[in-house]
């Protein structure tokens, strides 16, 4: 039988707003609407099925997932220490697990919007998938959780786990930027649940990279042989309001990976925004930046020809292709730190919900 509980009623609430943007979230049809949007992504994801490692390999931005993991494995390595408290918001299939494992953490909670991806995750974290059956067990506890970080404040409900230690969401978080009201309750839980001193780190579509493209283009629409993003005609004029910063949605298709809306999300506006979390930028950069910067430290770049996304593994000369890092330049990466001061000394957090094998009945739903 599944667990499902509704979401708390008097938790942790977005603080008024310094800045006011012309947002529609109070409407009924942008709620309606919203939520049909964050169900669409939902099921997209869902649907999509674990692929085999020869599936993997086969496909057309191999190189570029490779990318995309030395990414986070490098910003994992930065910043997430041994028995460190893990919240990973938008989990998906569990792709990090093998990461934060590596960084010996002490406990993991994964968060995801799509029932199919969280039992998918459950699979590989309880070694039962086939990608799994070469490893030994992960070393840390873990629980799941199906609901919408995005929609449901989450600070009661995991009060006997927080603080944590480190947040992440990779490629995940512009999906909350559809409303104002989303992307404030998305923060509204980050800050709650992290510890002074604690850090978020993440990785998202960069705006002002994709804006750029946009008007460069002919059209509505621009990409190349893996990816395509289309703007609807509404944002024919290639300009956006700077009092209406929610909501700028467009058509992302990448190749054997995603085709479901997204939404832009204005940097300058998401850092403001955070501030007023107590979520304080620590740095944000460009992944082509990010990987010239990192590339250049002996460890990394171990690790990326570990990894393979330029070649030179197992005698591979393969290499990312021209568009495929072309699409990497659609994204940056970032890390915030929550304000405050941190504890000299950790405490113990309650883990006993934390499990080292879970069944599909442990997997918690909550409704919003």
């Amino acid at each position: 039988m599944k667990r499902r509980f509704e979401g708390p009623s008097n938790s942790y609430g977005p603080p008024k707003s310094k800045h006011k943007f012309d947002s529609y979230d109070e409407s009924r049809r942008s709620d309606d609407e919203s939520f049909r949007n964050a169900r669409r992504v939902a099921e997209h994801y869902s649907a999509r099925s674990n692929q085999t490692l020869e599936e993997r390999e086969a496909s057309p931005i191999i190189h570029l997932k490779k990318l995309n993991n030395w990414i986070k494995s490098v910003l994992i390595q930065l910043y997430a220490r041994p028995k460190d408290i893990v919240l990973d918001i938008a989990c998906g299939k569990g792709g990090d697990l093998i990461k934060w494992d590596k960084a010996k953490i002490g406990y993991y909670v994964g968060v995801d919007i799509a029932e199919g991806s969280i039992k998918d995750c459950r699979t590989r974290y309880n070694g039962d998938s086939e990608q799994q059956q070469r490893r030994n067990k992960f070393g840390f506890p873990a629980r799941l959780i199906c609901a919408d970080f995005y929609e449901v404040p989450l600070d009661k409900y995991l009060q006997d786990d927080a603080p944590f230690d480190i947040c992440s969401c990779q490629f995940a978080l512009h999906y909350s930027w559809s409303t104002e009201e989303r992307a404030r309750q998305a923060l509204a839980n980050i800050s709650a649940l992290l510890r002074p001193g604690g850090i978020f780190i993440g990785t998202m579509p960069d705006a002002n990279v994709i804006i750029k493209r946009l008007r460069e283009a002919e059209g509505l629409e621009f990409g190349n042989s893996v990816y395509s993003i289309c703007f609807d005609e509404e944002y024919i004029s290639k300009r956006f309001k700077s009092s209406s910063p929610f909501g700028i949605k467009y058509k992302f298709h990448l190749e054997d990976a995603v085709d479901c809306p997204e939404w832009i999300v204005p940097f300058h506006v998401f850092k403001t925004l955070a501030e007023e979390y107590g979520l304080d930028l620590v740095f944000a950069k460009n992944s082509h930046e990010f990987v010239n910067e990192y590339l250049k430290k002996p460890e990394y770049a171990e690790l990326m020809r570990r990894l393979g996304a330029l070649g030179n593994v197992n005698h591979d000369q393969s290499t990312l292709s021209q568009d495929e890092w072309d699409v990497a330049y659609l994204y940056l990466a970032f890390v915030l730190r929550k304000r405050g001061q941190p504890s000299s000394s950790r405490r113990n957090n309650n883990m006993s919900k934390g499990k080292m094998h879970i069944a599909e009945d442990d997997i918690e739903f909550i409704s919003s």
